[in-house]
């Protein structure tokens, strides 16, 4: 029997238990340990959970039949995976001028995913992470986008749009090129499986994740980038993958397995981690620099600031004269002929290889074993899985998407002018 600590007990199993300590109250066992000890040995759960099942038996017998309540702590984080579902909800309500709170967004979350509840103030701080705001519009207040999250996407748009031949097919000016970095767990598994209510689950499963492997690789539409997968084993146990990298594995990877392997003249699409976006030493300082650079940079463009300025001053005249920055794999990318082109903050449905993640880890889960020999088999078997035709048919999805936020965003901003 799985009797897991923590988890709730069905009403079948508490009276499972209840049966077995009246057969225990009747037989006699030498040496005579008492019932309720031979009950918890025999179902595998403690003796104060056999205690409270018989007391509530013994008040009322019905009370077995009661559904099991929710132990622990209510969770406290809103899942990345309800992001694009969310936007797409605030964006249509913005089309559409309806007025919308977080009680809608909940009761929205609630209805499509309720199996997860979130405290009004958590869900807040996600929204605001991902970059929405509650502002007032031309007549009413509304929950819209930030406009820098706004303004990020049109450009992104712009550069993909730019880049088609023509509307009708999958065509492109320069080879798009879409790279990123993922992790993998030892125990990453199905956590659901068919069983026998009585008996319970009897697949048996290793505590904690197990150890991680650390994935980069790129596709374009004729399927992964030949030789540009790398995958090496994480020494960290905490975090993502992001805690990983660094500027000085990602450029190696870059320059010595990507570039190579991909067409001619690319268009490289990344998102913005912080690795991808290393200053070049050719670069103007950003507000994040330290006060130092900022002040040197402003000084050297003959732009003068009185000896007492405050960093945050210095800032305020550093954004209104500044140019835009210039990152090194940028020029790194520039040198060999291509171009980067960074995906919107928070819009990891604008990226098919993430679709392309989820194939490979979907197979792992399926065959997985616990082992690290056979994830880096069954990493390679998932690998094969997406095929030219599966990114031609992602691609061709992310275009429509791409193509509906372009719409929608014109239609929302024509919508707040009225």
């Amino acid at each position: 029997m799985d009797s897991r600590r923590g988890r709730p007990l069905t009403p079948e199993v508490k009276k499972l238990a209840v049966s077995v300590k009246h057969y225990f109250d009747q037989t006699e066992i030498e040496p005579n340990e008492p019932s309720v000890n031979r009950t918890a040995d025999a179902l595998g759960i403690g003796v104060a959970t056999v205690k409270r099942i018989m007391a509530d038996y013994n008040r009322d017998p019905s009370l077995l039949e009661a559904p099991a309540k929710n132990r622990g702590r209510p969770v406290y984080a809103v899942s990345i995976s309800y992001q694009a579902a969310v936007r797409v909800y605030i964006r249509t309500a913005n089309s559409e001028g309806r007025h919308i709170t977080l009680a809608d967004i909940l009761e929205f979350l609630k209805k499509n995913y309720g199996d997860d509840s979130f405290h009004k103030a958590t869900l807040a701080r996600t929204l605001n992470r991902w970059g929405f705001e509650f502002g007032k519009g031309i007549r009413s207040q509304h929950l819209k986008e930030k406009d820098h999250i706004v303004a990020a996407r049109r450009r992104y748009l712009r550069e993909k749009k730019n880049n088609r031949v023509d509307e009708s097919n999958t065509a492109t000016q320069r080879p798009e090129v879409y790279l990123d970095e993922s992790y993998v767990n030892k125990n990453h598994s199905n956590d659901f499986t068919w069983y026998f209510g009585e008996d319970g689950p009897w697949l048996q499963k290793p505590t904690g994740k197990g150890e991680r492997l650390i994935i980069l690789n790129a596709i374009t539409s004729s399927g992964w980038v030949p030789g540009a997968k790398l995958v090496f084993k994480s020494t960290k146990k905490t975090g993502d993958y992001h805690g990983q990298m660094n500027w000085e594995l990602f450029k190696k990877w870059f320059a010595e397995m990507l570039l190579p392997n991909i067409p001619k003249g690319s268009l490289i699409i990344m998102d913005n981690a912080p690795y991808h976006n290393i200053l070049s030493k050719h670069s103007p300082p950003t507000p994040h620099s330290s006060k130092g650079k900022i002040r040197e940079w402003l000084e050297q463009n003959k732009i003068y600031c009185r000896d007492d300025c405050l960093k945050p001053e210095l800032v305020e005249v550093l954004k209104k004269l500044a140019p835009e920055p210039i990152y090194a794999i940028d020029e790194l990318a520039a040198e060999h002929g291509h171009k980067v082109l960074r995906t919107p903050p928070y819009h990891p449905e604008l990226q098919p290889i993430e679709t392309c993640w989820g194939v490979v880890k979907n197979h792992i889960a399926k065959h997985c074993d616990f082992t690290m020999k056979n994830l880096i088999k069954q990493l390679d078997d998932g690998f094969k899985k997406v095929t030219k035709e599966t990114c031609t048919a992602i691609i061709q999805k992310i275009r429509k998407i791409e193509d509906e936020f372009w719409v929608s965003d014109l239609q929302i901003d024509t919508k707040l002018m009225e």
